[in-house]
This record gives C-alpha cells, sequence and structure tokens, in this order.
C-alpha cells in the first residue's frame, strides 16, 4: 500500500469515526424513550453495519472501538464505557459471524447485533450490580434490541444500495 493509499484509507476511516461521534452526541441529546430504561435506537450501529459491508471487518472493529470510548469520555462516563464496550463486543461478534455464514442480509445481521448488544450489556450489569435476577429482565431487552436492530437494518440496507448505486 503506498503512502498515498494509506492516506487515503485513514482519511475514509476518520470520516466514519467522525459520523459515528456525531451518531453517539445526537443520541445523547433525543431522550429516545420506550418506556423501557435502558433501550436506545443505537444510531451508530447504522455505521458499523455499513461498514461491515463496504470497508470490511477489521476497520469496522476499531471504528466501533474508537467511537465507544471517544463517546464514552465525551458523553458519557466510565459505566457507560463499560456497558458500551460489552454490548459493542458482543453485537460486533455475532454481526460478524452471521455475516461470515453468508446466508444472513443485512437486516437480519443487524437485528442479531442490537439483540446481542443488549445481552452484554445485561450480562455485566448483572456482574456489576452483583445481582442476577437483573437477568429476569432479559426477554424484554431481546425484544427491544431486535425491533432496534430491526430500524437500524432496514435503515442500513437502504443506504448500502443507495451507495452502491452510486459508485456503479
Amino acid at each position: 500500500m503506498s503512502l498515498i493509499q494509506l492516506r487515503n484509507k485513514v482519511a475514509y476511516l476518520g470520516i466514519f469515526l467522525a459520523v459515528a461521534l456525531i451518531c453517539s452526541y445526537i443520541e445523547s441529546l433525543i431522550p429516545f424513550y420506550f418506556g423501557i430504561p435502558g433501550v436506545k435506537l443505537g444510531l451508530t450501529n447504522i455505521i458499523v453495519v455499513l461498514m461491515l459491508y463496504s470497508v470490511g471487518a477489521k476497520e469496522a472493529f476499531t471504528i466501533s472501538v474508537l467511537r465507544i470510548i471517544l463517546s464514552g469520555f465525551l458523553f458519557g462516563n466510565l459505566f457507560s464505557i463499560l456497558y458500551s464496550l460489552a454490548g459493542g463486543l458482543f453485537s460486533f461478534a455475532v454481526m460478524l459471524l452471521l455475516k461470515r455464514t453468508k446466508k444472513f442480509g443485512v437486516l437480519p445481521i443487524s437485528i442479531g447485533g442490537g439483540v446481542f448488544h443488549n445481552v452484554g450489556q445485561l450480562i455485566v450489569a448483572a456482574f456489576v450490580v452483583s445481582n442476577y435476577n437483573i437477568l429476569y429482565y432479559l426477554p424484554i431487552l431481546l425484544a427491544a434490541g431486535a425491533v432496534t436492530g430491526a430500524l437500524i437494518g432496514i435503515a442500513a440496507q437502504e443506504m448500502l444500495l443507495r451507495i452502491g448505486n452510486r459508485r456503479n
């Protein structure tokens, strides 16, 4: 890879990171309250899904982790970083595994990511509060993760279609 290609790639990834941070900021400002504590739309997952399909897994993972850490310092606290990292890592691992099977499209992969993001956060919450009764909350979070994952998946799928059409 030449120096110019490397610079272009770094700039391209910087744009993805900036957009992901903007999505995090927007999500922190708008009170998306679904009547269920801890449920968020997950706007930044659009960026992760887009990157998985358009750039690559390694780059998507890097931007996801950087975004979680930076947005935690900018808009959250240490616990938000911990919960988001757990959710983000679970979510990313599931989305990557589902994508590698080549049996699933964007929508089911995004739903899997949404569901397992909540699973990761709930597992960390159970350890932090040292109370495993919190796991009774899992069915509600699974349903919420499926709904928000579907919404994000629909948006990401539409964006990928439009990006693909522009490239051609």
